[in-house]
């Protein structure tokens, strides 16, 4: 039997009660939510079903999944059935990885006002995108990209930021053709960033006056028009971030690329090392000298930090703009692929059968369901068997 990995869950099991006597008083419904369905992910809390090989016979119970977009253990399956969607939207072109990110001094404020503030991150990034790209100046097109929100550093600590994808290119304003940009170069960060900054800033100025942000501890003092001013100021006068990286190699890389970015959580198992005393240890990467450490810091704290990045309900943290706006994306890409005579890219497997589980033991027969197992007293219904396969041999 394989040694057991250490899991997020194994932290929330043995101290989310410790964590709940010292925060419970600031934890909202949807953090508690995610604290439940993560302890009891893949346990029998939640049922399951029995699996059985009907070549040798071997059978294992799996239990059922929590599905909380939160869960370390719950993207995989999203994200597969998320790139295959998106394998079908890519171009023959380069794409860039940009980075929007706010101040740090904006950190506990968004924090309090999550739907508000991520809200305006994502406006504020591609109002900034489309206009930039669209003056003559600079490329002078149409572009269409996605963005995913990403809350957290590497630490856990709360660092909202937006991964935006870009196509190298776009649409020229008369639609008539494809205009490329330049090589190894997309749109000139500077620019992007102190327009970033002037937007942000404007829509946040008209949230506040508009009576949409909430303001506690710390922030308390910022309710007041001339202390938000002053904030506002200090903010206008500080450098924004805006990060490009190299454009990727193609399509392949791209998916590669994605997997990585859009169905994350903030911290997965693979980056936990021990649970011991209370105290928790995992890798981080510092990426001003780009090392990998390792951070101990208590459950609790672990816990707190944690949960911060849980998204208020409903909210959408992977957006398109621009042509790959829902509305229109399919018609978009249609021209877009027509202006760069190449064909579309064939439909792809997603909607197939799931693989069959080949048997661990004999490794010749499929483990198929047998039975269910129910989440209350864990009672067996078993089901119809089903005829076994002929031998594929």
């Amino acid at each position: 039997m394989s040694e057991h990995r250490l899991e997020v869950a194994d932290v929330v099991r043995e101290h989310q009660e410790e964590f709940l006597t010292q925060w419970g008083h600031t934890v909202s419904p949807q953090q508690h939510k995610a604290l439940r369905d993560i302890g009891a992910c893949r346990t029998s809390a939640l049922g399951g079903h029995l699996e059985q090989c009907y070549q040798c016979g071997h059978s294992v119970i799996a239990y059922d999944s929590c599905r909380n977009r939160h869960c370390p253990k719950c993207q995989f399956s999203a994200r597969e059935k998320w790139l295959n969607e998106r394998s079908k939207e890519l171009l023959p072109a380069p794409y860039f990885h940009l980075v929007f990110t706010l101040p740090q001094e904006l950190a506990p404020l968004a924090l309090q006002n999550q739907r508000v503030i991520y809200n305006l991150l994502f406006r504020a990034a591609s109002e900034t995108l489309l206009e930039i790209a669209a003056d003559r100046k600079h490329l002078g097109a149409r572009i269409g990209f996605l963005a995913v929100l990403h809350s957290w550093g590497q630490n856990l600590h709360h660092h909202p930021h937006l991964h935006c994808v870009v196509p190298g290119g776009g649409i020229s304003l008369d639609g008539l053709r494809w205009i490329a940009c330049r090589n190894n170069f997309f749109l000139p960060v500077r620019v992007l960033s102190r327009l970033f900054r002037g937007k942000f800033l404007a829509f946040l100025q008209e949230a506040h006056q508009q009576g949409q942000l909430s303001f506690f501890g710390k922030c308390a003092h910022l309710q007041e028009s001339s202390a938000f001013q002053r904030f506002a100021k200090r903010l206008k006068k500080s450098e924004w971030v805006v990060y490009s990286k190299p454009p990727f190699g193609g399509p392949e890389q791209v998916l590669k690329y994605l997997s990585r970015y859009t169905h994350r959580v903030a911290i997965s198992n693979s980056r936990l090392i021990s649970l011991k005393d209370g105290q928790v240890s995992f890798h981080w990467r510092n990426y001003r000298n780009d090392q990998v450490n390792v951070m101990t810091i208590s459950a609790v704290e672990f816990l707190r930090r944690f949960l911060q990045h849980v998204l208020p309900p409903g909210f959408v943290k992977i957006r398109h703009f621009g042509w790959l706006a829902n509305r229109s994306r399919k018609d978009n890409l249609a021209h877009c692929r027509r202006l760069l005579s190449v064909a579309a890219i064939p439909t792809s497997s997603i909607d197939e059968p799931t693989p069959q589980h080949t048997c661990p033991v004999c490794h010749i027969g499929f483990l198929r369901i047998v039975g269910w197992l129910a989440a209350v007293g864990l009672s067996l219904a078993t089901i119809p068997p089903q005829p076994i396969p002929p031998d594929s041999s």
